[in-house]
């Protein structure tokens, strides 16, 4: 009798247990962005770590560095809309579609689920109007975020992965910022999730599936190819993988989206796309299009053989504000990153 009075109770408290907030698309869809990352539940919970009913976690095959900024990244997709498969650029995303993506830090990467600090979580929302950015900053107690359309600085410590310490300034870019890397023709765009970005497997709570055909069999995505017929990027710090498609993905994922024919670094001429292929616009015997501090007193974008002579790299290994490249979301030089870039330029035959 009491395994049925509490089985009975049980059943009651699930029935009166309110039911999750739809995502509000209409607070997506606002002239005004929400004050609070809460007010557009996107997430069930409070500190943003369960994703509501049509929010998609998503992985990128190889990432934007950040500072060694942990990210989670999600899409918001509403009812009744798919994503549309594009061989080359970003998927094609529907009016009201919502990219998200929260940046946070571990005290020590060598436990990387613990004592985890959330710094700010951007939305990159698609209007009909064309796309628009917002910064949520999340207070010290990891229960709010707050919109801060002005940006921010937060100083960091971490323990990194090597077991040294490390602290930076972390910034939170303004509004106008966000368009110095989302731009394309002038116009803010996403630039992660490309369908070759996506094609690679994810550890849903079902069990791991390829990205691409996890996205086509729930219905989230239309006109994919198999995925083993897809163009895909490689994975960066992935050994398995050739030195070159992995640098050649490091380069695209850190740099290709300015450096490209639509993007803000376009007039240089030095263009690091997967879809590039031409030795002169990959930097390979290249002149700068601007000479000065930059180029330190190196000559050429890229000498194969020689990384020492190679302004790409030189810029890598600068914190210099005048020097390095990218000129945003970093302040620090990402060793793995600029290594694997070397051992590419070592690679590559002399000319």
């Amino acid at each position: 009798m009491k395994r049925v009075l509490a089985a009975v109770a049980a059943v009651l408290c699930t029935a009166q247990a309110p039911a999750p907030a739809p995502v509000d698309l209409k607070a997506l869809l606002a002239a005004k962005p929400a004050p609070t990352l809460a007010a557009y539940h996107l997430f069930t919970d409070a500190d943003a770590r369960t994703p509501s009913a049509g929010v998609t976690p998503y992985a990128l095959n190889t990432p934007l560095f950040s500072d060694y900024a942990e990210k989670q990244r999600f899409l918001y997709l509403p009812p009744g809309t798919k994503a549309r498969y594009r061989t080359e650029g970003a998927l094609d995303l529907p009016v009201g579609a919502t990219l998200i993506k929260t940046f946070a830090y571990p005290a020590d990467f060598r436990r990387p689920a613990e004592n985890v600090r959330m710094l700010e979580t951007r939305l990159l929302v698609h209007r009909r109007s064309g796309w628009v950015a917002y910064a949520y900053v999340w207070n010290a107690a990891q229960t709010e975020a707050v919109l801060k359309r002005a940006g921010a600085r937060i100083d960091v410590a971490f323990t990194d992965a090597h077991g040294k310490d490390r602290a930076l300034s972390y910034r939170v870019p303004n509004q106008n910022q966000c368009k110095e890397c989302h731009s394309l023709s002038g116009r803010l765009a996403p630039i992660g999730v490309k369908a070759r970005n996506l094609n690679g497997d994810f550890a849903y709570a079902e069990g791991r599936e390829n990205q691409l055909a996890h996205w086509m069999r729930t219905g989230m995505l239309t006109g994919a190819p198999d995925p083993a017929a897809a163009p895909r990027t490689a994975v960066w710090d992935d050994p398995r993988e050739p030195l070159a498609a992995r640098a050649r993905a490091y380069l695209d994922g850190n740099c290709g989206h300015c450096h490209n024919a639509r993007g803000m670094a376009s007039n240089t001429g030095l263009w690091l796309d997967l879809e590039e292929q031409k030795p002169g616009r990959l930097g390979i015997g290249k002149r700068p299009a601007a000479a000065g501090k930059g180029a330190g007193d190196l000559e050429l974008d890229l000498v194969p053989g020689k990384p020492d002579a190679s302004i790409l790299a030189y810029r890598m290994a600068s914190e210099d504000p005048g020097v390095m490249m990218p000129e945003l979301g970093r302040s620090l030089v990402h060793d793995e990153g600029l290594a694997l870039v070397r051992a590419y330029i070592a690679s590559l035959p002399p000319r």
